[in-house]
């Protein structure tokens, strides 16, 4: 059975993990040289944990520790008990869910792995907003895009917020990270792929007319919010694909254009 400890000192370093969660440029260094990530909330700890991640500590509040008792005596880790007050003074914000756990990651799988049994695959330049790595995330997940690939300069999936927004879907999809950019992108069209970088300019082809659901293989290209992909990204591109607009509205936020274009990725395929 896990360690049940009950915390009162906020400077105890058994809760280094837990340190400064808000501080965003801190946590972006800390967590992968560390080899950890964190999770939050009942739902996306249990995910981590069936995914296969190992658990390195858990924080609760102590109304919590029945609800994750079966996680808690599976993961044999320390659970350390504190009250919400103490656990905001760690982390540096309110906890609302009141359960935090930390994971061990696991290494990156090789993009040539990732992409032997692929054929729908989302690729990322440069998004660095956590939120939208979450919410693509979560899309591809539930729209059954089978890989992620990130371009050097993406945010960490693994990120808390990343992690939270996706509900653990970042834990479902494989993905691995692209080196040289944007020359890697030919190891992605090497393998089969047919690369639609996903752009408003009016040049695109309408995603209905591209009907990119009857290619055999397809890697859809998404640039970060506001700047879109860069001008190398869309000229190692094989086509450029668009999502048409009404009512004069220019673009979708990123994460929700990924979501449109991976439906029409994906419709008709026979697992859906």
């Amino acid at each position: 059975m896990a360690e049940l400890i009950t915390v009162e000192d906020p400077d105890d370093p058994r809760l280094s993990d837990y340190t400064g969660l808000t501080d965003v440029e801190l946590r972006r260094r800390r967590e992968p040289a560390e080899g950890l990530f964190i999770a939050e909330g009942e739902k996306v700890i249990r995910r981590a944990g069936q995914a296969g991640y190992a658990m390195r500590s858990m924080l609760l509040s102590a109304k919590w520790v029945d609800a994750m008792r079966d996680v808690i005596d599976a993961a044999r880790a320390p659970v350390y008990v504190v009250s919400p007050e103490l656990a905001e003074r760690v982390t540096g914000y309110h906890v609302h869910r009141g359960a935090l756990a930390s994971l061990a990651r696991k290494p990156l799988p090789a993009v040539d792995d990732v992409l032997r049994t692929a054929r729908r695959v989302a690729v990322m330049e440069a998004v660095n907003d956590h939120t939208n790595i979450g919410a693509i995330f979560r899309s591809a997940a539930a729209l059954g895009m089978d890989a992620v690939l990130l371009s050097p300069d993406c945010a960490d999936p693994l990120y808390r917020r990343s992690v939270k927004v996706s509900m653990g879907a970042v834990f479902s999809v494989p993905y691995a990270r692209l080196e040289g950019w944007p020359r890697a992108l030919d190891t992605v069209r090497d393998a089969g792929f047919r690369l639609l970088a996903l752009t408003p300019d009016e040049r695109a082809v309408p995603m209905d007319a591209a009907a990119p659901h009857r290619m055999e293989r397809v890697a859809l290209m998404l640039g970060a919010e506001g700047d879109g992909l860069s001008r190398r990204a869309l000229d190692s591109a094989d086509a450029w694909v668009r999502i048409p607009m009404a009512h004069g509205v220019d673009s979708l936020n990123v994460g929700a254009a990924a979501a449109v274009a991976f439906y029409a990725v994906t419709a008709g395929r026979p697992e859906h």
